[in-house]
């Protein structure tokens, strides 16, 4: 099937591979609010949406990519992926076998049905330190953990099958996405999170002064549909557009939560980057832009995991910012 330059939305067909997942249950929904008829692949079962339809299966298996992968979709959304970059550390050939082999098999399977258009759900860290200033599209891939180097060779693979077969494929380079639905997610967030329920502690690796861009999962699914429809090639920066310290986000949690999270600094860990600092000014000229910020985006998480965990709502005690002025000066000092 052929595919014009810009695609609308209304009436096409998507895979979106992982589409039961964190980031995935929000792309299906933002999909199916823009008329597309949605078909998730994922390892356990949901809900279909509206008009759409759940198959269930392991895209490493060749005769579930062969049933999820039809002549009549107009494209493909792999969100599928393993995403922990400790985890990849600790399993380099299992992330491989995931993140690389199957997409891999999923790109060219979609090349033998004459799917044209693949957009990967790809990562910032496929730029590893970088220059030491804003990561834009141009930035030399220079991944420092197996899960960087992952998505890099997706990446490369995908820009591949645009020059040899002239498919629309483009990776949406996300930085560190948050948002309601991440219970089960074991990032800074979510553990954050779990520690106001619990009374906890929280541990930061190194001095806390690392730089993040936290965008909302909203964001995310609003800046796909604004790779599709705009019939974007190749990668596209995604994220809040401004980075915010490790403390700074304790804070934040705190105030959303009205508990004094308790921290730990520990050891930093090894290919953990500095700071993540992007800019977003190619999808901004495209007509994306982050619309949930910090305090918003925190508190709805908070949200969630309150709901999730069925528990009786915390009553607020005093943040103490006077505390976390005072680590802010000792990791400055450190």
């Amino acid at each position: 099937m052929s595919l014009p330059h810009c695609t609308p939305l209304n009436g096409s067909r998507i895979l979106v591979t992982g589409g039961a997942g964190f980031i995935g249950s929000q792309v299906v929904k933002t999909l199916t609010a823009a008329g597309a008829r949605v078909r998730i692949a994922d390892l356990r079962a949901v809900a279909p949406p509206a008009g759409g339809e759940i198959m269930v299966g392991d895209i490493r298996d060749a005769a579930f990519r062969d049933r999820i992968v039809t002549e009549d979709l107009d494209g493909v959304v792999h969100l599928a992926a393993a995403t922990s970059v400790l985890g990849s550390i600790a399993d380099p050939a299992g992330v491989y076998e995931l993140n690389v082999a199957a997409t891999a098999a999923l790109l060219e399977q979609a090349r033998v049905r004459d799917v044209r258009r693949f957009v990967l759900a790809s990562t910032n860290a496929v730029v590893g330190d970088g220059p030491g200033t804003r990561f834009d599209e141009t930035c030399a891939l220079a991944p420092l953990t197996p899960y960087g180097a992952s998505k890099a060779a997706t990446e490369m693979l995908m820009s591949a099958y645009a020059g040899s077969y002239g498919m629309l494929t483009c990776a949406l380079r996300l930085t560190n996405v948050y948002g309601p639905g991440m219970g089960l997610k074991d990032s800074f967030v979510p553990r954050l999170m779990r520690a106001a329920l619990d009374r906890g502690r929280v541990q930061i690796y190194g001095d806390g002064m690392q730089q993040r861009d936290l965008v909302h999962v909203a964001d995310v699914a609003q800046g796909l549909v604004t790779a599709w429809t705009n019939g974007v090639t190749g990668p596209l920066v995604i994220g809040a557009g401004h980075s915010v310290t490790v403390l700074d986000l304790v804070a934040a949690a705190r105030a959303a939560t009205g508990v004094d999270i308790e921290i730990d600094h520990i050891e930093q860990k090894a290919g953990e980057m500095r700071a993540v600092v992007v800019d977003i000014s190619r999808a901004r000229s495209l007509g994306y832009e982050p619309a949930v910020g910090l305090e918003e985006g925190m508190a709805g998480v908070w949200h969630s995991f309150r709901a999730r965990s069925a528990r009786p709502a915390i009553v607020p005690t005093p943040v103490s910012f006077e505390r976390m002025a005072d680590e802010r000066r000792t990791a400055a000092a450190a």
